[in-house]
């Protein structure tokens, strides 16, 4: 059984979904799993509405946003992986009593290769009782051009996600102000397809549920030494240390799921969030959106680990 996979681009959040083909886990189920795409994660639920993919991986967020700009578009979750946003404020000097009023009178710079960071980071700062279009933001940079102007000293803080946030810290140039995922559950991260597909592939589809809840397991009874080893041939440049050292840290802040069942909770504060930007108004309703019957049953097998 051949499932094309399309990858959203190549992120380290995303270490679980490369691990289960490092294990071998989906050859274990009768898989043959063919990772394609990577290009732009813009173009994921494109490719899954053409037929270009069978599955691919991505946020909820473009689930709810093609419902709201396609509402027959019937795409639909059915096994999320990230739980929680992995992204993080990086500061230009300590600051261990962070607060998101400071950044008020702040020069600041967020993501722009993808807008669920700063969806999210905007609803965050907008609980605090802050406009955030009244801050001083810049949001064309890159990661990379973040990073790169935080070490020039070009701004306060700067949004990024690993590995260059223990990077920053290893070369202690910068300095940890928020964790998103210290907010609490959001959905970030899940497989996703057509209802068709679901209906007509739906053996294959368990099957690599069946696969992801047995990598989850793994994952969670390994260090991240051992995971940051069985990912590396994903990310050859990127050193041992650096990588082991930013697995730690999302072990430690729970960003990967237990198990592949959607939460609503984190579901609720996507949403959230997604409206309270203006990027939706309609959206879409859990129960539109995800599939849990999956999830549900392959829990229920409890299958071992990987």
């Amino acid at each position: 059984m051949t499932i094309t996979l399309f990858e959203n681009f190549r992120a380290l959040f995303y270490a679980p979904f490369y691990a289960a083909h490092a294990l071998g886990v989906y050859e274990d189920e009768g898989l043959d799993v063919v990772l394609s795409g990577g290009e732009s994660p813009s173009v994921t639920a494109t490719s899954l509405l053409s037929g270009a993919a069978d599955v691919s991986w991505g946020g909820p967020m473009r689930v709810l946003y093609t419902y709201e700009t396609q509402p027959d578009c019937d795409l639909v979750a059915f096994c999320e992986v990230v739980t929680r946003d992995p992204f993080y404020l990086i500061g230009n000097r300590p600051r261990p009593d962070f607060q998101f009023a400071d950044l008020t009178d702040m020069h600041i710079s967020t993501v722009s290769e993808v807008p669920t960071p700063w969806l999210c980071l905007q609803d965050d700062i907008r609980r605090a009782g802050i406009d955030p279009d009244s801050l001083s933001r810049v949001d064309t940079n890159t990661m990379a051009e973040n990073e790169a102007a935080l070490r020039a000293g070009e701004f306060d803080a700067i949004q990024v996600f690993e590995p260059y946030v223990s990077q920053l810290l290893d070369d202690g140039v910068g300095f940890v102000w928020y964790a998103a995922a210290n907010r609490g559950p959001t959905s970030y991260t899940t497989f996703y397809t057509t209802r068709l597909a679901l209906t007509e592939k739906r053996d294959e589809l368990l099957a690599m549920t069946r696969a992801m809840q047995r990598t989850q397991k793994w994952l969670h009874a390994h260090s991240a030494q051992e995971f940051a080893a069985t990912v590396k041939p994903f990310f050859p440049d990127l050193p041992m240390a650096v990588l082991s050292a930013a697995i730690d840290r999302y072990k430690a802040l729970g960003i990967w799921g237990e198990n592949p069942r959607h939460a609503r909770v984190g579901f609720d504060r996507l949403d959230t969030a997604m409206r309270s930007a203006g990027f939706i108004e309609r959206g879409a309703t859990y129960e539109q959106c995800m599939d849990t019957s999956l999830a549900e049953a392959i829990i229920a097998e409890d299958p071992p680990s990987a």
